[in-house]
């Protein structure tokens, strides 16, 4: 693939590029961030650093030395349950479980699809942003359908098809972490969070849950969709200019595509969303009317719901709530025949998974010696003090995190990668400087999201390419951050300015989940 190397940009983004290349596997990274954490502890223990536990007054804390006899009794006595005990292991596999069910089956594509291609001429932009900000419940359909049949719709109407995918990419994206409904990232940022503010304050992070950025997300669907939207129309589609054509044929299974849905996927999606209404009337009745199985029993009705057992089982709730409309889509399409292909179906998505199975044990082992060593208690009491000291703190202390987190994932593309790095650290800084977890995650998730386009180590981003190239046979890497760059810049400042409203407003985050850490 060719690429434009005239400017400093993108001179910048080819460094980007190999320096990002030339990174190990993140298997291997974590393997050698817990060697590095092992020969700290024994490094700094005969410092005799200690700092004051933040959560329980006059108890101070020492950096526990790994190496020595003690330190090497727990690292191969609990090699295992660190695995096992990776706080997003098992309750992501179990999400999986019901979304892969709903992704294999077809539901999820032919829900994005019947949306997309039902919408009004001139809404069809807004329908492609909205679409693909709302695929990010299943990343991988998202990807794979929606910019091809963007490109083509828009090809359809005379438009430059490269606008179509373009708008369809920063929705799947760059609006990944936004959506109205719960998905498998909550649960898997939401673990590590929880798991990283427990160092700190126990007691706080049993009070947490995956939802802690519902509301959040779900306003930031409309926001970014408005400003998908706008750039796509003001920027994108001026910039490409007329679309003069290719030489070609469109293949067979484009033009099906453009063709909607057929009466069986119809039926289908008619009898899952049935299912799905009977599974959200006898979810509501598990935990509305009084004395409800898994509702709380403390405070006001809304503290009843929101620190409820109710909370406490959204995974499996949301594994179901995905189950069950996928069997039925499958079962009314002819997908599934018996129970032997829900099995399959269920191992397949399983099988998908093992890459980050064993991204789990090197991850495991590196978050449980951080927290062994208590690295990450000193580490955050000394942050926190040096940020006080240098008065960053407040909005340019979340701007600053967003830019840096923003920057990192220009290099290493995995959220969950990167997050069971930063969480131990940043976590606990930013509580001891009065701001929540939930906050932290949040702002974390607002850069990750918006600068997944724009770089070149992005999983898909390859993907995305072949699918350009068929419209422009001169498209490479460079070419196509180009043209994605004006949506990465728009969603973070966008997205950032919401952030700092909602801060000044106090607003919670999510269900019981403030702006403020009081512990």
């Amino acid at each position: 693939m060719g690429k434009q190397r005239n400017g400093v940009f993108q001179r910048f983004l080819d460094g980007v590029e190999f320096i990002g290349n030339k990174l190990p596997h993140p298997v291997t990274l974590f393997a050698i961030l817990a060697g590095i954490v092992l020969i700290l502890s024994a490094a700094l223990q005969p410092l005799g650093i200690s700092v004051e536990h933040p959560g329980e007054e006059g108890q101070m804390v020492e950096i526990n030395n790994l190496l020595n006899a003690e330190g090497l009794e727990y690292i191969f006595g609990n090699m295992t349950d660190n695995f096992i005990g990776f706080a997003p292991l098992g309750v992501v596999l179990v999400t999986m479980l019901g979304i892969g069910v709903a992704e294999r089956t077809g539901l999820i594509s032919a829900l994005l699809r019947g949306f997309v291609l039902s919408v009004p001429t001139r809404f069809i932009t807004v329908g492609l942003v909205f679409a693909g900000i709302m695929s990010s419940v299943a990343s991988d359909a998202g990807y794979v359908v929606l910019p091809p049949l963007g490109a083509l719709i828009f090809a359809a109407m005379g438009r430059h098809p490269l606008a179509g995918l373009a708008a369809a990419f920063a929705g799947v994206s760059a609006g990944f972490s936004a959506n109205l409904v719960l998905s498998g990232t909550d649960v898997m940022l939401g673990e590590l969070t929880i798991a990283a503010a427990s160092t700190i304050d126990p007691a706080y992070a049993e009070t947490m849950n995956i939802a802690m950025n519902w509301f959040f997300i779900a306003v930031s669907v409309f926001v970014l969709t408005f400003i998908g939207t706008w750039v796509t129309e003001r920027v994108v589609v001026p910039r490409l200019g007329e679309y003069k054509g290719e030489d070609g044929e469109e293949d067979e299974e484009e033009n099906d595509r453009l063709e909607g849905l057929k009466s069986v996927e119809k039926k289908g999606l008619i009898w899952s969303g049935i299912s799905l209404l009977v599974g959200l009337i006898l979810t509501a009745l598990l935990i509305l009317p009084e004395n409800a199985p898994l509702r709380g029993t403390e405070g006001n009705y809304m503290d009843q719901i929101i620190q409820s057992p109710f909370m406490s089982s959204l995974v499996p709730i949301i594994a179901i709530l995905f189950f069950i409309p996928g069997l039925v889509y499958g079962m009314v399409t002819k997908v599934i025949r018996n129970d032997k292909d829900v099995a399959a179906q269920m191992t397949d998505t399983m099988a998908s998974m093992g890459m980050f199975i064993v991204l789990a044990f090197t991850a495991g082992q590196f978050v449980a010696y951080f927290n062994e060593s208590n690295m990450g208690l000193v580490l955050g009491v000394y942050g926190a003090e040096f940020l006080d000291s240098i008065n960053l703190t407040g909005i340019p202390l979340i701007l600053m995190f967003v830019i840096i987190t923003g920057f990192i994932n220009l290099f290493i593309g995995s959220a969950s990668a990167k997050w069971a790095m930063m969480a131990p650290v940043f976590v606990p800084i930013m509580m001891q400087l009065g701001y929540s977890p939930e906050l932290t995650q949040m702002a974390y998730r607002v850069a990750d999201s918006t600068t997944n386009i724009i770089t070149p180590l992005m999983t898909y981003f390859a993907i995305i390419i072949a699918f350009a190239q068929k419209y422009d046979k001169k498209m490479g890497i460079g070419t196509l951050i180009s043209v994605m760059l004006p949506y990465s810049l728009y969603f973070l400042v966008g997205w950032t300015i919401m952030l700092v409203v909602w801060m000044l407003t106090g607003l919670p985050l999510g269900p019981g989940s403030p702006i403020q850490y009081g512990g």
